[in-house]
C-alpha cells in the first residue's frame, strides 16, 4: 500500500488566497506527508505550515519562474522513483500565473502523473463576486505594463464577447483602468476586486469609466487600491443584426448575377443572424413587378 494516494506523481496544491482557514484537510496531509515539497517561495511555504499549525515533514526546494525549467527532471525524478512531489505557489493554484506549467508539460513527456488538490482560486472567486456573466469566461493574467503594449493588448481584447479576468498590481491599477475604459469603452462593466478573502476585502462593481476615476480619486487623496488586485470586465456586446433594408440589396445584387434566390437568403440570413424567412419574404416583396 503506498504511503500516501497520490505516491509516484506530482501534486499541484492550491493554497489559500489570502484566509487561511481556506486551507483543505488534504492540503495539509500532503504538506506533512509529501517526500518533497517544491515552493515558489520557501519562507512563506513555511510561515503558512505554521499558521495552520503543521510541520512540513519532506524536504523543501524552491521551485520558481527562474528556476524551473531547469529542476523539473530532478523533481520528477522523484516522482519516477515513486515519490510525490508537491507544488505549492505563495497563493492559489500552481500554474496559474504562476510556476508549475512546466513540470506538467515535462512530466506529460515522460509520461508520470500529475493530479491536484484544488482549493483557491483567486480568478474563479474574483468572477463569481464580480456579479457579471460566468457562463463564459477567459483569464488574460497580468496586463502589459508599457503603456504603448498594453493599449494594443486591450484593443485586441475590445471584441471579446466572454467576461474577461485579469490580475494588476496596485501600481499601475489606476492606469491599467483608464486604459481598459479607453479600450473597451466607458461604459463596459466591470468589477475591481482586491484582498479577496482577506480582513479588508473589497469589490468595486460599475462601468469602467466611474471605476478609473474611482481609483484615480482614491490615489490622489493617499487611499489607493492595495493589496492582491483582481479586474473582472464584461464582454462585448452582440453587434447589432444589420436591417433588412441593408441585407435585401445585398441578396438582389448575388441574384442578378444569376445564384439562386433560395439558397443566397439562406447564407446572408445565417451571417447577418436574422430571419431566413423575413429576408426571403423581404426579397420578393423587393423584386420589381412584371
Amino acid at each position: 500500500m503506498s504511503r500516501v494516494p497520490e505516491a509516484g506523481s506530482v501534486v499541484l496544491a492550491a493554497t489559500p488566497i489570502g484566509n487561511v482557514e481556506d486551507a483543505s484537510p488534504r492540503l495539509l496531509r500532503l504538506l506533512a506527508d509529501a517526500d518533497v515539497v517544491a515552493a515558489e517561495d520557501t519562507r512563506r511555504l513555511h510561515a503558512l505550515a505554521g499558521r495552520l499549525g503543521i510541520e512540513v515533514g519532506g524536504r523543501v526546494v524552491s521551485y520558481h519562474e527562474h528556476n524551473e525549467r531547469d529542476r523539473a527532471d530532478d523533481l520528477l525524478d522523484v516522482v519516477a522513483d515513486g515519490g510525490t512531489v508537491l507544488v505549492v505557489t505563495d497563493a492559489g493554484m500552481p500554474a496559474v500565473s504562476d510556476p508549475g506549467f512546466r513540470l506538467v508539460a515535462r512530466a506529460v513527456e515522460r509520461g508520470l502523473t500529475v493530479t491536484s488538490a484544488p482549493g483557491a482560486s483567486a480568478v474563479l472567486t474574483a468572477l463569481a463576486l464580480s456579479g457579471l456573466p460566468t457562463d463564459r469566461f477567459t483569464f488574460d493574467g497580468f496586463v502589459p505594463r508599457k503603456t504603448g503594449d498594453r493599449s494594443r493588448w486591450l484593443g485586441d481584447l475590445a471584441g471579446e464577447r466572454r467576461t474577461m479576468v485579469f490580475f494588476e498590481s496596485p501600481h499601475r491599477i489606476v492606469d491599467t483602468l483608464a486604459a481598459m475604459a479607453d479600450a473597451f469603452g466607458a461604459e463596459r462593466p466591470g468589477a475591481v476586486c482586491r484582498e479577496l478573502t482577506k480582513v479588508y476585502e473589497e469589490v468595486l462593481r460599475g462601468p469602467l469609466g466611474e471605476l478609473a476615476a474611482l481609483a484615480a480619486e482614491r490615489a490622489a487623496a493617499g487611499q489607493g487600491l492595495r493589496g492582491e488586485i483582481c479586474v473582472v470586465v464584461g464582454g462585448a456586446p452582440a453587434p447589432e443584426a444589420p436591417g433588412l433594408d441593408v441585407l435585401v440589396p445585398r441578396v438582389q445584387e448575388r441574384v442578378d448575377a444569376g445564384e439562386r434566390l433560395k439558397s443566397v437568403v439562406s447564407e446572408v440570413a445565417a451571417a447577418a443572424g436574422v430571419s431566413k424567412r423575413d429576408l426571403y419574404e423581404a426579397a420578393l416583396a423587393a423584386r420589381p413587378a412584371r
